[in-house]
């Protein structure tokens, strides 16, 4: 029983952190350098959409899981080969400090300061200045979860690599 557990912690580990990793690139990549080319109102508007879709249950447990989960998987495999423990230890605080920490102390904020804005009562100047102090740090902070969320991943399948 405990080898299947293992094994079921492990593939939701790599299937979340994947998951993550691919829609940090993807938002990285595509998405805020498209929107980032619109006007600011725009933008901000765009910005207040996505967020306010993205929180749903399936992004939750998806995005939020391994936080979890690659603790638990570095715990039951605490006495496998190193190297394994070692990727999936490092995959797991990464993701957690990247992920877990980065989101809710610098991504969130951001996301609530612009959330709570009625954008249309905004003047060009002020709508300017929102955009200034939001896109930046977001984009910042988004980059190292990026990075974080692709190392974690990349981590896990050296771990797995490494178990056989």
């Amino acid at each position: 029983m405990e080898i299947k557990i293992r094994l079921i912690i492990l593939m939701l580990s790599i299937l979340f952190t994947g998951l993550s990793s691919g829609l940090c690139f993807t938002w990285s990549n595509a998405i805020t350098p498209g929107i980032g080319r619109l006007d600011d109102l725009g933008f901000l508007q765009a910005f207040q959409a996505m967020n306010r879709s993205i929180l749903n249950a399936s992004f939750l447990i998806v995005f939020l899981s391994p936080v979890l989960l690659l603790f638990v998987n570095a715990i039951l495999h605490r006495n496998a080969n190193p190297a394994t423990f070692k990727s999936f230890l490092i995959a797991a605080i990464l993701y957690f400090v990247g992920i877990g920490i980065i989101t809710v102390f610098k991504n969130v904020p951001l996301n609530e300061m612009l959330d709570k804005t009625v954008l249309e009562n905004l003047s060009a100047i002020e709508l300017k200045d929102l955009r200034a102090k939001f896109e930046q740090p977001w984009n910042r902070w988004h980059i190292q979860r990026t990075i974080t969320s692709f190392t974690s991943f990349t981590l896990l399948l050296v771990g797995l690599i490494y178990s056989k």
